[in-house]
């Protein structure tokens, strides 16, 4: 028997967050998807994300939010972030800080481990991802049927290394932040689903979904630039992970793209 997860890209802005909940009980149905992930630390106006789009993503049919670098740029989200289950921060902030980097939620039955971890090669100088993530796996042993990692990271190859180290320890791994979806979705060698980036749900006639005319004034001019959401069509991009209950490890990939 198959339990089906979505995992869903950075959601880069409210016209794709609104998408996303127009859309995504109509995908879980025809894709026969069990548990959604997706990444939203991107979804309100200006980035980060709000206790107001929050709520709508899990009204319309996510399970658990990850998030990452930008996750406390609007302050109301700290208080909400102690308050909900179904959004986890990066498990490497300082432990003072509002949140927690790993949840367990239940989906048919089965407990799902949910942990996100903010890489620091090119970003922001936390704990070892590495060191942090074996911290929440021992912290939820014995507690969860099905572990899933968001690795919100700019470097490709710390992505790659932690698929790595922790195959076969975790069920499925993908990597976010940098908005591009990769053609490296596999089964690692005992078992992990992964991918390194799941790309973005957001326009794809854009930068990164800001507007290509202000990163290309940024880029040519070096002055302060507004960065504003693209307001061309927005694509989903993810990654549907097949998790074999009998033989308890992942057994395909796919990327997502609609």
């Amino acid at each position: 028997m198959i339990f089906r997860i979505l995992a869903l890209g950075d959601v880069a802005g409210p016209a794709a967050a609104a998408r996303v909940c127009s859309e995504l009980f109509e995908i879980r149905r025809q894709y026969s998807v069990d548990f959604v992930v997706c990444n939203g630390e991107n979804s309100a106006a200006t980035n980060g994300i709000d206790v107001k789009t929050a709520n709508e993503l899990i009204k319309y049919g996510v399970d658990c939010i990850t998030t990452g670098n930008h996750t406390f740029k609007r302050k109301e989200i700290r208080e909400y972030l102690d308050e909900t289950k179904n959004i986890v921060r990066p498990g490497n902030f300082p432990p003072e800080v509002p949140g927690l980097g790993y949840t367990i939620l239940e989906e048919r039955g089965l407990r799902i481990l949910v942990m996100n971890v903010l890489g620091v090669v090119f970003l922001e100088p936390l704990a070892c991802p590495f060191r942090t993530v074996d911290r929440m796996l021992r912290a939820a042993e014995g507690k969860y049927d099905i572990s899933v990692l968001d690795v919100h990271a700019e470097a490709t190859s710390e992505k790659i290394a932690m698929s790595h180290y922790f195959d076969g320890r975790i069920d499925v791994i993908f990597g976010t932040h940098t908005h591009v979806q990769t053609a490296d979705e596999r089964i690692m060698p005992h078992g992990t689903g992964y991918i390194t980036d799941l790309g973005m749900c957001g326009p794809d006639d854009s930068v990164l979904g800001i507007k290509k005319e202000n990163i290309i004034e940024k880029l040519m001019m070096h002055l302060p630039v507004k960065f504003d959401f693209s307001d061309n069509h927005v694509t989903l991009h993810g990654a549907i992970f097949d998790y074999d209950l009998d033989k308890k490890r992942c057994v395909d990939v796919k990327r997502f793209e609609m």
